[in-house]
This record gives C-alpha cells, structure tokens and sequence, in this order.
C-alpha cells in the first residue's frame, strides 16, 4: 500500500491507518514497534477519540502516566521509544493529525 502523507509526514487520510500502515509509519521514523509502542501508541489513539485532537508533549505524557503510571508516563521513557519528539513521531505513527503547537 502506498501510503498518502501531508507536508509533514502525517497520514493524510486518517481512515487509512491500520496496524500495517502503523509499521511503514514506524519504518519512515528508522523504528521497529515493539509491544512497549504498541501500549503507546493505542492510549494516544485513545487520546485523540476522547478529546478530538492529537496531544501535546506535556498532556501526551499525562496521558500515559495515567494509563500506565509514572514508570511510562515520563519523558524519558517516552523518548526511548519515540526519540525527538514522543508526541508528534507517537501521533504520526497513530495515524493521527499533526498536533497543534507541535515543531
């Protein structure tokens, strides 16, 4: 499948994510998703379901902390597995818009 991306490397149609189109997401980012990403990555399509928007850093790693507790919901926890910038490579590889406020 080849995937539509906008300017910024975010899916252009979010009805096209799918757990495949997640993985050539992560590929483009030079990551392999691990259950670890997965955990992450769903909250955050949570995220965007229960507030309409993709997260900013400092709500994103609230989010998780409320999730998963403080163990995941850190920054650099969350920079492991998404290095730069966690809530925009996390929300590109979701399928999800490009978050507001998001460099």
């Amino acid at each position: 499948m080849t995937l539509t991306l906008d300017k910024d490397g975010f899916l252009a149609n979010l009805e096209d994510w799918n757990h495949d189109v997640a993985e050539q997401l992560a590929q483009l980012e030079g990551l392999t998703l691990t259950e670890a990403h997965w955990e992450i990555i769903n909250a955050t399509r949570e995220f965007y379901q229960q507030y309409d928007m993709a997260p900013n850093q400092r709500p994103f790693v609230k989010h998780i902390e409320k999730c998963f507790g403080k163990e995941k919901g850190n920054s650099l926890y969350l920079l492991k597995l998404f290095p730069e910038s966690p809530a925009r490579v996390a929300s590109r590889i979701a399928g999800l818009p490009r978050p507001t406020n998001c460099f």
